[in-house]
């Protein structure tokens, strides 16, 4: 943790070392906040410079050395000064010195903190630049800079540069090399939030995080619990930042911690003007314009964290109390100030409105701010809001991975409505795994029409996971024909129909129900936000079983993925990072998908229930790249992992046992196995998992066992790539039809669908001794040129191993290197080269050097 590899600033590393070389700038000067980096910059920037081309001389100015006749530079200067000289004398005895020192090369001159250097040390500095030397510098934002040292750029001698806070790809880049390993997504983006872009508040964070027990590691991945333990040295760091404030500036800064976001004219209801005006010019805090709009913050998001940790608790509560007061008498006009008073009230002890308290943990839930909503949903059952907070807070617990919780939270809470029965079976069912659950909804008699149908959509869609089929489309098909269902009750409904209409192969009807379902979100999240995770698991089928990569993408950008990850649902973040894998692994980023399935193992490991799909797809990754043991391993804790509340899921585990016996070099198993997968899904008329099944089947090199049927399958099951998919199946020994086909899924970015293709006309090509291959082996290579490691029979097919030296005389002969000239460099003989190359041309099928360089670039390196 002490140190660790420069990591970001690629931009800016760039800049200043173009600078450093260049005869015709004069020298860069950065400014920033303190710990922004400045001073590693200005380090790397330099560090590499070649010393016989360059004479740099490094300098560090300090408060110690600021107020001292050339205390800033006394790391650089010559030895002790002649006697008796002025001012000026100095002067030229310092540069004389350092030009002679440098001995004709171009001297670098490398100042960090430079508004602490002393006037004597500015002068020399900017005397050193008019006379050819390059300045590179920092400086420290709003600190007061000696005349000399902004007269350079003032006069246009040296350039100046604001630095920005590190970008939030560079935040992830420093998170993974303080910890030392990659940092699950949801985690390093709350954890960056909170660093601010500033690398040593960002360490200090993570020492905090890593000495309090805070970071965990799991399949490879830290992830963060999401409390922060404020070690010493990280509100010693903060406090010596915001420095010694009077009472009135405090209140400010006490304020916005526990308000923010917060209207200015809100502020100024609550605190001196004067006093915000010098918090704003101190840089405590920040007013950003928007929409009309002016909103306060703090300058950065730990100073929050110190000031609310460092508040005694009485001023805390009645500073929040009072802000709680503020927003209501304002009318409480912005959307999210329910929840802000909610919150508010109950850190501050004021809350007694279980209503309100019950609306604003609803709030928090359709946020996915699953503690939150756990916090508030306990304040309303124990302010006395009955029932309905009891259920939102066992559903909370259920999200949180705390089913006991949940129940006992139920069994505290008198109910005799059907209702509180569908509650508790769900955390039986999806928290403990226990599939018999479903049984007490089917026994449930009610004369109310929409608490039966209540019931019985949430028993169609635990029938779904199970795999009764019939049973789950009869009950939904039942509560959409009732006009007393609930907008709940007919949105869980269409999620059930939508997710048969997926694997059934009618992604346009899918569509069609949850864009239904979509459209009456705000009413079903009020009243039962776990209709969410049914549209989750509708809309991922949907985009599983047509592999359709825009609406995958369009699902990672909408605002659902990006709050699951920043709220620390571990559930959802679960599903966005399969999705992830997906999407990365359809593209042939097989190294992107590997990393966002072990996320995705990650998230889900506190929970068992959902812990095997994560490892299903983890081995169908592993068996694309050509990693058994991992494949293997996947797969086996898949099947521990596994039990009997998603039967349904089935095409997935099979798909994964297949491709594990495929990586292992056993074809026919894997062959057997997705042939019966796509009979079971046959027979439940699950088309669309039967195409994909087959598809399989094709891609591991038996298309005649499935062409007919799949040609029966092209008229009834939709989706973009279908028609595709039985184009591949007849295409036969057609190895025109089989780079087509390559070119069409390259153009639909199916890149392993692409290289499958491109392969197999590759190989059909070469056996038949075409021309052609050429061209199918050039698009072949620049199609695994942008995709990581792909090993998949289709692929392996046409790598043949060659030795060291066929390799070796293979790649000279490609690279233009003639015979004998081969012969020589590798003291061979011309005839053994010749032999060599023949061997090469037979293994790769080629006819000769010109169709060598495509063909080398298909081998593994």
């Amino acid at each position: 943790m002490e140190h660790w590899g420069f990591v970001g600033r690629a931009d800016e590393l760039s800049r200043l070392r173009m600078v450093a070389v260049s005869s015709a700038e004069r020298g860069l000067i950065l400014s920033g906040a303190a710990g922004i980096g400045k001073s590693r910059l200005l380090h790397e920037a330099v560090a590499n410079l070649p010393a016989g081309r360059w004479a740099v001389y490094r300098a560090s100015a300090t408060i110690a050395t600021s107020g001292l006749p050339f205390g800033g530079l006394v790391q650089i200067l010559p030895g002790d000064p002649p006697i008796g000289l002025s001012p000026a004398g100095l002067m030229r005895w310092a540069v004389d010195g350092l030009i002679h020192d440098a001995a004709g090369r171009p001297i670098v001159l490398a100042v960090d903190d430079a508004h602490l250097l002393d006037p004597p040390s500015a002068a020399l500095v900017h005397l050193l630049v008019r006379e050819g030397a390059t300045l590179l510098g920092t400086l420290h934002t709003a600190e007061p800079v000696p005349a000399a040292i902004s007269a350079l750029w003032a006069e246009g001698l040296v350039a100046h540069a604001e630095l920005t806070p590190l970008s939030v790809e560079d935040s992830r880049a420093l998170l993974t090399a303080l910890v030392g390993g990659p940092v699950e997504a949801g985690s390093a983006q709350r954890m960056g939030r909170l660093g601010g872009g500033n690398p040593l508040l960002l360490r200090e964070l993570v020492m905090a995080a890593i000495g309090g027990g805070e970071l965990e590691q799991a399949y490879g991945f830290w992830r963060w619990t999401g409390r922060l333990a404020l070690a010493p040295s990280l509100a010693e760091l903060v406090d010596a930042r915001i420095g010694r404030l009077t009472p009135g500036v405090r209140d400010v800064l006490e304020l916005v911690a526990f308000g923010e976001p917060m209207g200015l004219s809100l502020l100024l209801r609550g605190a001196d003007q004067a006093d915000v005006e010098a918090a704003e010019d101190r840089g405590l805090i920040r007013v950003i314009e928007h929409d009309r709009r002016h909103d306060v913050r703090l300058a950065h998001p730990l100073y929050g964290e110190v000031v609310r940790r460092t508040c005694p608790v009485t001023r805390a509560r009645r500073l929040q109390a009072t802000l709680a007061g503020l927003i209501e008498t304002s009318g409480s006009r912005r959307r999210n100030d329910l929840l802000r008073v909610a919150v508010l009230r109950l850190h501050s002890g004021t809350a007694q409105n279980g209503a309100m308290l019950l609306d604003a943990a609803a709030q928090a839930f359709a946020g996915f701010d699953i503690d939150l909503a756990r916090r508030l949903g306990a304040a309303a059952h124990d302010a006395g809001a009955g029932y309905p907070a009891a259920e939102l807070l066992s559903t909370a617990l259920l999200f949180a991975d705390e089913p006991e919780r949940a129940l006992a939270v139920l069994d505290e809470t008198p109910d005799d409505t059907p209702r509180r029965l569908t509650a508790r079976v769900a955390v039986e069912f999806f928290g403990l795994g226990r599939p018999e659950a479903v049984n007490a909804l089917a026994e449930v008699r009610t004369a109310d029409p929409g608490d039966a149908a209540r019931v019985h959509a949430f028993e169609a869609f635990l029938r779904l996971l199970l795999d009764e089929v019939g049973r789950a489309r009869e009950l939904a098909a039942a509560v959409l024909a009732e006009p007393a269902a609930s907008v709940p009750s007919h949105a869980l409904a269409r999620c059930v129909l939508a997710f048969l209409s997926a694997a059934g192969g009618d992604p346009a009807h899918a569509q069609e129900l949850l864009d239904q379902v979509l459209a009456v979100a705000a009413e079903w999240r009020r009243d039962t936000p776990s209709v969410q995770y049914a549209l989750q698991m509708a809309q991922g089928m949907l985009v599983s079983v047509t592999l359709d990569l825009p609406a995958i993408d369009r699902i990672l950008t909408a605002e659902f993925a990006g709050l699951v990850q920043a709220g620390g649902f571990g559930l959802g973040s679960g599903w966005v990072a399969l999705l992830q894998a997906q999407a990365a692994w359809l593209r042939g980023r097989t190294d992107q998908a590997l990393r966002a399935v072990e996320q995705a193992c990650a998230a889900l490991a506190p929970s068992h229930v959902y812990d095997g799909s994560a490892h299903y797809a983890r081995a169908i990754i592993a068996a694309s790249r050509g990693d058994v043991a991992l494949a293997t391993a996947s797969l086996q804790l898949a099947d521990e992992a596994a039990n009997g509340v998603f039967s349904v899921y089935y095409p997935w585990r099979e798909q994964a046992r297949a491709w594990a016996y495929a990586c292992a070099g056993d074809i026919s198993t894997a062959v057997r196995v997705q042939l019966a997968s796509a009979s079971r899904s046959r027979s439940g008329g699950f088309h669309g998992h039967e195409l994909l099944a087959l598809y399989d089947v094709v891609r591991l090199g038996c298309p005649d066992l499935v062409a007919g049927r799949m040609s029966e399958l092209g008229g009834k099951v939709g989706g973009r790539l279908s028609a595709l998919f039985v184009r591949h199946a007849r295409a036969g020994v057609d190895g025109e039809a089989h780079l087509t086909l390559a070119r069409e899924f390259a153009g639909v970015g199916c890149l392993v669908f692409a290289a499958e293709t491109a392969a197999t006309a590759v190989r059909l090509f070469r056996a038949a001794r075409d021309t052609r291959a050429l061209a199918a082996s050039t698009l072949l290579a620049d199609v695994l040129g942008r995709c990581d490691t792909v090993r998949t029979p289709a692929l392996v097919a046409v790598q043949p191993a060659l030795t060291v030296r066929e390799r070796q005389v293979a790649e000279l002969a490609a690279g233009g290197v003639r015979s004998r000239e081969i012969a020589d460099q590798l003291f061979l003989s011309p005839r053994t080269v010749e032999n060599h190359l023949q061997r090469v041309y037979t293994k790769l099928g080629v006819n000769g050097r010109n169709e060598l360089t495509p063909a080398l670039k298909l081998l593994p390196q």
